[in-house]
């Protein structure tokens, strides 16, 4: 009969150090996160969670609609909003914001194009604001003005 090694019961650890070094050198922010079993989310699934967040900076979302606002890349950010009218349509409004060097270029359905002005800009630049603040706490856990990692509350 073959007698099989039997594996450390540290393994976990020696890969960890194997790939990020030794643990004593490990940042705080690693060291925390090792305490509590690690969900790996597609990119689709962090849009729609960031999209949560976005869809409350414009207040509550009505019975019966959905909202979404979210930053899909660098120079594109996105609204969507649907909802069922009273002839029991669905109807929907999806608008693209494009970041260019001219300006806030604000894209909607049937081929309508303006650069954002006056409030409308300031609107949008103060909601791209606080949603970058609200994900980066709310969702990755770094404070938005340092990058520094926070620990969640249930972790402090």
């Amino acid at each position: 009969m073959v007698q099989h090694k039997k594996r450390p019961s540290n393994l976990l650890s020696k890969a960890y150090a194997l790939l990020l070094g030794d643990d004593a050198k490990q940042p705080q922010f690693l060291k925390n996160i090792t305490k509590r079993p690690l969900k790996r989310y597609t990119e689709r699934e962090l849009v729609l969670l960031e999209s949560e967040i976005g869809a409350e900076l414009f207040g509550p979302v009505e019975k019966g609609h959905h909202r979404e606002f979210f930053c899909l890349d660098e120079k594109t950010w996105m609204w969507h909003e649907e909802w069922i009218d009273s002839k029991r349509h669905l109807q929907a409004n999806t608008i693209r914001y494009e970041i260019t060097d001219e300006g806030v270029l604000k894209v909607q359905e049937g081929a309508r194009y303006s650069y954002l002005q006056g409030d409308e800009l300031r609107n949008f630049i103060v909601a791209t604001r606080m949603y970058y603040e609200r994900v980066a706490r709310e969702l990755y856990n770094v404070d938005p003005n340092t990058g520094q990692y926070m620990p969640p509350d249930d972790e402090r």
